[in-house]
C-alpha cells in the first residue's frame, strides 16, 4: 500500500495512505490547527486530476496531537514512533468493529456483486458433502477496503453478516441548488447516491439518497460544486475513548474544500461548440436558460464563457472543481490542472 510521509519530527512521522482515503474530510475539521487540506474532491475521485484526497499545509503548526488520525474513520492517517503505528482505545477505525461473515452463509455471491468497495469475494468449492442443499466455499472481506456500508448485510438471505458503521449522521440536499452534475454520485463510497429512473411523464428527484447505505462522511457534500448538499454527524457509534471530545469537533459546520485545482483552456483546439459553458454546474445554477441549454440567450456568465469562438474562464474562484466540463469537452479543450492549495 502506497505511503506518504507528511511530516517527521524526532522520533515520531505522520503517515498518510492514501489508498484508504475516502475523501471525507473529517480529519480536516478535527484538525485544532488547520494542518490538513483537502480540495478538489470530485475531480480526484472522477480521475480528472492526477493528485491525492489530501495533503499537508504548508503553515508547520502541527503539534502531533492524533486528532485527525483518531476520527478518520478509514485509518488512512498514522502516527507512529520509530516506525511503529501508535494505536489505542482512542481510535475510531481500530475501535469499529470488522464486517464479519458466520457460518450461516450459503455463499450466493449477492454481497461479492452489490458491494461498491468490490472488496469481498466468494470462493465456492462445490456442492455440499452432508445431504443440505448448500454450497461448500469461504466468503472473505477484504477490512482494509471495507467502508462499513451495509450492502453486504442487507442484501444477505440468511443474515450471516454484522456490519457496524462508524458515524450517525443527517443528509439533505437542495433540489433548487444541484445541476445533476453526478459529482456526487461518483465521489460516494457507498453507493448511497444514484439517478433514479423514471416513466413517461414522471418527475423525481434529481438525485436519490440511500440512507441505509450513507457513511454520514460528508464526501458527497465537500464535492458538490453549487454546495446543494449538506451532511451532519450526529454521532460516533463505535465506543471510543473521549468520543464526546471528537464528536464536538466533526459535528460542527461542514468544511469548505481548498482550492487545489485551476482551469486550463486550450484556445487553439476550442471548437466553440460550447457544451462545457452549458454542462458547468456553477453557470447552470446562474440562470435557468443557460441550464437547458441556451447559451446565446444569457449575456454573462459566472465560470466558463465562449468567445470569439473560444473557451475562457470567466472567474476561476468559482469553479467546484468537478470537472464535468473537462468530461464533456470532445477535444479536452478545457480541463482541470493540480495546483497547490491557496
Amino acid at each position: 500500500m502506497r505511503e506518504v510521509v507528511f511530516e517527521v519530527r524526532e522520533d515520531r512521522s505522520q503517515v498518510y495512505l492514501p489508498e484508504r482515503c475516502i475523501g471525507c474530510g473529517t480529519c480536516v475539521a478535527a484538525c485544532p490547527k488547520g494542518e490538513l487540506v483537502i480540495g478538489s474532491v470530485g475531480a480526484v475521485a472522477r480521475g480528472v486530476i492526477d493528485r491525492d484526497f489530501l495533503s499537508k499545509g504548508m503553515a508547520k503548526n502541527c503539534v502531533f496531537c492524533a486528532v485527525c488520525a483518531r476520527v478518520c474513520p478509514r485509518g488512512a492517517l498514522e502516527f507512529r514512533r520509530d516506525g511503529k503505528r501508535e494505536i489505542d482505545d482512542g481510535y475510531l477505525h481500530s475501535a469499529l468493529s470488522p464486517t464479519t461473515v458466520n457460518d450461516y452463509c450459503v455463499h450466493c455471491g449477492l454481497c461479492e456483486e452489490v458491494c461498491p468497495q468490490r472488496c469481498i469475494k466468494v470462493e465456492v468449492k462445490g456442492l455440499a458433502q452432508d445431504g443440505s442443499l448448500n454450497l461448500e466455499g469461504e466468503t472473505i472481506v477484504d477490512q482494509d477496503r471495507c467502508v462499513h456500508c451495509g450492502w453486504c448485510a442487507a442484501v444477505c438471505p440468511t443474515r450471516a453478516i454484522s456490519v457496524k458503521k462508524p458515524f450517525s449522521g443527517e443528509f439533505s440536499r437542495d433540489d433548487g441548488a444541484c445541476q445533476a452534475c453526478r459529482t456526487c454520485i461518483s465521489v460516494c463510497p457507498a453507493g448511497a447516491l444514484f439517478n433514479r429512473r423514471w416513466g413517461q411523464g414522471e418527475r423525481v428527484e434529481k438525485v436519490t439518497h440511500r440512507p441505509g447505505a450513507c457513511l454520514s462522511c460528508g464526501a458527497c457534500a465537500l464535492a458538490c460544486p453549487v454546495s446543494a448538499i449538506t451532511v451532519s454527524k450526529t454521532g460516533i457509534i463505535p465506543d471510543v475513548k473521549g468520543k464526546g471530545g471528537l464528536l464536538k469537533r466533526i459535528s460542527g459546520p461542514a468544511i469548505r474544500p481548498a482550492l487545489t485545482s485551476i482551469l486550463v483552456t486550450d484556445e487553439q483546439a476550442c471548437l466553440g461548440c460550447g457544451n462545457c459553458v452549458i454542462a458547468c454546474p456553477v453557470n447552470a445554477m446562474s440562470d435557468a436558460y443557460l441550464a437547458a441549454g441556451h447559451l446565446n440567450e444569457v449575456d454573462e456568465k459566472p465560470l466558463l464563457e465562449v468567445e470569439n469562438g473560444s473557451i475562457k474562464v470567466v472567474n476561476q474562484d468559482l469553479c467546484g472543481s468537478c470537472g464535468t466540463c473537462s468530461i464533456i469537452c470532445p477535444v479536452q479543450a478545457v480541463r482541470l490542472k493540480s495546483r497547490e492549495a491557496i
